[in-house]
């Protein structure tokens, strides 16, 4: 997993529920890539056709609330989303990111500063957000623990190397 991110925006209001993500109705699957066709569906159906690997998401206030579906972020992580920036995050939403290795980054205020289809640049160990005006918002960077479980591509997989037996 990288910390420096380059990529287009694609931009979300508030209040973007789990549901919106990926709809009920697919959930009697366990297949990443059923997640990933369907994701925002509801929104906007041609979402998932036209989001590429290395895309972001700029949302607004309370990102993926509603219920705690893993699917959610599964589905944008199938898709090759980068990271999502949003004013503020429904926790659980947020956890279950972190967990599966999605960076989700607290931007307050970004949301207003950049339009979907904008290129912007995000560094998450230094905190900041390149926008394409040339002006740098800066946010809270994410601990040194959260970078590692990222880093190691989610909690299980950190686990699974830490328990690993070391060769010498």
């Amino acid at each position: 997993m990288q910390r420096h991110f380059r990529g287009r925006v694609w931009t979300f209001g508030d209040d973007i529920s789990t549901d919106h993500i990926i709809a009920g109705k697919y959930l009697g699957t366990t297949d990443p890539n059923v997640f990933a066709a369907h994701a925002f569906e509801a929104v906007n159906s041609a979402w998932a056709k036209g989001v590429q690997a290395g895309d972001l998401i700029v949302a607004g206030d309370n990102f993926g609330c509603g219920s705690s579906r893993e699917q959610a972020p599964i589905a944008l992580k199938t898709l090759g989303v980068s990271a999502i920036l949003a004013n503020s995050f429904a926790r659980i939403f947020f956890r279950n990111s972190i967990n599966l290795g999605l960076p989700v980054l607290e931007c307050p205020g970004l949301r207003r500063k950049v339009n979907a289809g904008d290129v912007i640049e995000v560094d998450m160990a230094k905190g900041e957000v390149h926008l394409p005006d040339g002006g740098v918002d800066r946010f809270n960077a994410l601990p040194p623990n959260v970078l590692e479980i990222l880093e190691a591509g989610g909690l299980v997989a950190k686990i699974r190397a830490e328990r690993a037996p070391r060769r010498t």
